[in-house]
């Protein structure tokens, strides 16, 4: 495998998950120039650490780069699980998935949501919003503007990762 057949797996899934060039630079630690490059099959070198922070976001496996691990993973499961830790009322993944599909936070999982925007790994909300996506058969692209809408509204300390 080589960066031009990886940039345009990288490509293919960025755009399936609806993310610009440059939230994806920001979710994975890279510049946009970074992947812009990868993508364009320009860049004549990426170190291995920065393909792999690229392709954990991404769900990608190297080689070959393939989305089979993630759909095995239960991402809003694993993100709900996440968002509740030590609240008293239960953030369901069911429930999570009607919240980033309508970007409407109700009272009782504002603080759940707070602390899932602040301190879940970007890969397991990026497994997050796909699974949203796929069930609501909405692009996951109005997903991530309902997730950059809730960030803000809930004041979120990351929420410039979100936008």
């Amino acid at each position: 495998m080589n960066l031009i057949d990886i940039g345009k797996a990288v490509r293919a899934r960025r755009e399936e998950l609806g993310l610009s060039q440059g939230q994806l630079a920001h979710l994975s630690g890279l510049s946009r120039q970074t992947v812009v490059g990868l993508e364009g099959g320009t860049l004549s070198d990426l170190g291995v650490n920065r393909v792999g922070q690229l392709m954990a976001v991404l769900g990608l496996d190297v080689p070959p780069p393939t989305t089979e691990s993630r759909l095995r993973k239960q991402g809003l499961k694993m993100a709900a699980r996440t968002a509740n830790v030590s609240y008293a009322s239960e953030l369901t993944a069911g429930e999570l998935a009607r919240v980033l599909v309508s970007g409407e936070v109700p009272a009782t999982y504002a603080a759940q949501m707070a602390h899932l925007l602040d301190e879940a790994p970007p890969a397991m909300m990026v497994m997050a919003v796909e699974e949203a996506a796929i069930g609501a058969q909405m692009p996951p692209r109005r997903i991530w503007r309902n997730v950059a809408k809730m960030a803000n509204t809930l004041s979120a300390h990351r929420k410039d990762l979100w936008m």
